[in-house]
């Protein structure tokens, strides 16, 4: 048997996540307790009482998703499923990387906790270097294509993807999502060549930079520090990586391909493709999103591996009441 933990990345966050959960189960809100006191910063009130929009901020919201999933991945563990594999998307395999022991947990909450502040001022840095001469902003920012695979986006921004290119596609969602990171004008063109090649909708997406795109090389160099400073076991369960899709193998591996999260994409496709070989594998397997929201529910779903097993998503006491082992 196979037990697969997926870890939501950023924008799964929600005013009063995992609350629920943790008033439920101690062991879960212990995780909370711990990670405030690593921290230094009011988790509770970020978690349970705050206002979306100021949740939203890279350097809240990277730090709560992750606690919040490590709390729900407790709370599944303290009931006895346990993983055997697991992968995060995006900010969610810092999660994955804790619960394959490579990173401790005080090194986990520190790094995050500075991977946050580090996007966060690039973005600001990026708003503010965006403004003209009057004062209007033109921020590089990402969009979803919607009704092509990801290999025809690809295809189709190939000629402005270079090293001095201005439309990436760094998100590699499900056969019919991708992302693209860009400037204004990158992002601009990709809405009229994606329209143009089929793309149902190209939707502006409400985010602060142009994550894992060549756009964040200086915030990626800026974390490579913060990284060189903390001590990566190998993994002792089975890990993939947004970067490859691929398993990581050693302690190391994982430490570089931490650092290009920044700028390089997400293939999150290659990673559902590996989770289905590994549960054809077995019998009786468990899919289960460990953290706040569906997302990642929802693109197994669109997968098409669902029809075989299904992913169920726990980030309330009521879906996690669901998960039998």
């Amino acid at each position: 048997m196979s037990t697969v933990f997926l870890f939501p990345g950023q924008g799964a966050q929600f005013p009063g996540m995992v609350k629920d959960i943790c008033q439920a189960i101690p062991e879960a809100m212990k995780v909370v307790t711990d990670a405030e006191q690593v921290s230094g910063e009011p988790l509770f009130k970020w978690l349970w009482d705050i206002e979306a929009q100021e949740l939203a901020r890279s350097d809240r919201s990277q730090l709560s998703i992750t606690v919040a999933s490590l709390a729900v991945s407790m709370a599944l563990q303290t009931r006895g499923i346990k993983p055997s594999v697991c992968a995060g998307f995006s900010l969610g395999e810092f999660a994955a990387l804790y619960t394959a022991g490579i990173l401790s947990f005080e090194d986990t909450i520190q790094v995050v906790k500075q991977r946050g502040l580090i996007m966060q001022k690039a973005c600001e840095l990026i708003k503010e270097a965006s403004k003209g001469a009057d004062g209007e902003e033109k921020a590089p920012g990402m969009c979803a294509v919607i009704g092509l695979t990801p290999e025809q986006v690809v295809e189709a921004l190939a000629p402005y993807s270079g090293s001095d290119g201005i439309a990436f596609p760094v998100n590699m969602n499900s056969p019919k999502q991708t992302v693209v990171s860009g400037t204004s004008e990158g992002l601009e063109l990709c809405e009229k060549i994606c329209k143009e090649k089929g793309a149902r909708r190209v939707i502006r997406l409400q985010v602060a930079g142009p994550f894992h795109s060549p756009l964040m090389k200086k915030a990626s160099q800026e974390f490579e520090q913060v990284l060189n400073t903390v001590a990566f076991k190998d993994p002792e369960l089975t890990l993939l990586s947004n970067v490859t899709g691929k398993k990581i193998t050693i302690g190391e591996e994982a430490k570089q391909l931490a650092v290009k999260h920044f700028t390089h994409p997400v293939l999150w496709t290659a990673e559902e493709k590996e989770i289905n070989t590994i549960l054809q594998q077995g019998t009786e397997n468990l899919l289960i999103e460990a953290g706040p929201g569906t997302v990642l529910t929802g693109l197994w779903r669109d997968s098409g591996y669902a029809d075989t097993i299904s992913c169920v998503s726990c980030g309330t006491l009521e879906q996690l009441n669901l998960i039998k082992q």
